[in-house]
C-alpha cells in the first residue's frame, strides 16, 4: 500500500491489496462525474459520509457506508488502502481537511510558488526551517476561510497555525515540509487561485515586502547629490 507522510508519498509495497493511488483516482473520477469537484460539492459529499454523529470525522465504517450511499462502492481492501493514505495524523479517522487534501491533491505550481515565497521570506539562510517566534506580529489571519466564515477567530487560527508546526515537537521551529503540509490543507479549501494568492500576500505581508524592496532599490539608484546651480553670465551690454 502507499502512505502519505508530511505531504510526500512514501511507497510501502504490499504483495496483495489495491493501490491507494489507484483507489483515490477511482474516487476522484466518481466524484467528478457527480460534479463534486468544488469546495461546496466536496463539503456536501463529506457531510453525507459524516451523517451519523456530525463530528467532522469519519471512521472506516462511516467512510465505506457513506461512499456506498453516494454510489461509490469500494471493497474493504480499497477502503483500507484509502484510510492508510488519507489518515495523515494516524487517529483512525479521516477529517474534512484530510479528505480535501487527499481528493484535491497538492497545490498547483502557481500556488506552490507563493507558498515558497512566504517561507523563504523568513528562512533567509536557507536552513530549511524558520523560528515560530519570528512569525509573531506578522501573520495576518483576516482572509483565512475559517475566519471569514465566522467559524474561528484570528487568534484561534494563529494558535492552530503554530500547533501545526513548532508545537508538535516543542522546538519552536517550523520545517519546510510542515509548512507545505499546512498550506496544502488551506489551499484545498479555496477554489480560486487568485483568492489563495491574495490570502498568502495578506497573511505574510508579501506585497508590502515587495514594495519596500522596490522602494529601497529605487532610492539606492537615485542621484541624490545636490546639483550645482549654474552661474548666470554677466551681461556685457551697458
Amino acid at each position: 500500500y502507499q502512505r502519505r507522510v508530511h505531504g510526500d508519498l512514501r511507497m510501502e509495497k504490499s504483495s496483495k491489496g489495491p493501490s491507494a493511488i489507484e483507489t483515490l483516482a477511482k474516487l476522484r473520477d466518481a466524484l467528478n462525474k457527480r460534479g463534486a469537484n468544488t469546495i461546496r460539492g466536496l463539503g456536501i459529499v463529506f457531510r453525507c459520509i459524516d451523517s451519523v454523529d456530525r463530528n467532522r470525522k469519519a471512521d472506516k465504517e462511516e467512510f465505506r457506508t457513506g461512499l456506498s450511499d453516494l454510489g461509490v462502492p469500494l471493497s474493504k481492501a480499497e477502503i483500507d488502502a484509502l484510510m492508510g493514505y488519507l489518515d495523515t495524523d494516524g487517529d483512525g479517522t479521516i477529517n474534512f481537511d484530510e479528505f480535501l487534501v487527499g481528493v484535491r491533491g497538492k497545490p498547483n505550481e502557481r500556488r506552490q510558488a507563493i507558498i515558497d515565497k512566504a517561507f523563504l521570506k523568513f528562512d533567509k539562510d536557507c536552513s530549511g526551517f524558520i523560528e515560530a517566534s519570528d512569525l509573531k506580529g506578522i501573520y495576518n489571519a483576516k482572509l483565512h476561510p475559517k475566519v471569514k466564515s465566522g467559524e474561528k477567530t484570528e487568534d484561534q487560527i494563529f494558535m492552530e497555525f503554530l500547533q501545526n508546526f513548532g508545537d508538535k515537537n516543542k522546538d519552536g521551529k517550523i520545517e519546510r515540509i510542515e509548512w507545505n503540509d499546512y498550506y496544502a490543507a488551506v489551499s484545498s479549501s479555496i477554489d480560486n487561485d487568485d483568492h489563495f494568492i491574495q490570502l498568502m500576500k495578506a497573511a505574510w505581508k508579501l506585497e508590502q515586502n515587495l514594495l519596500l524592496t522596490h522602494l529601497i532599490f529605487t532610492i539606492s539608484n537615485l542621484d541624490l547629490k545636490p546639483k550645482k546651480k549654474k552661474k548666470k553670465k554677466k551681461s556685457t551690454l551697458r
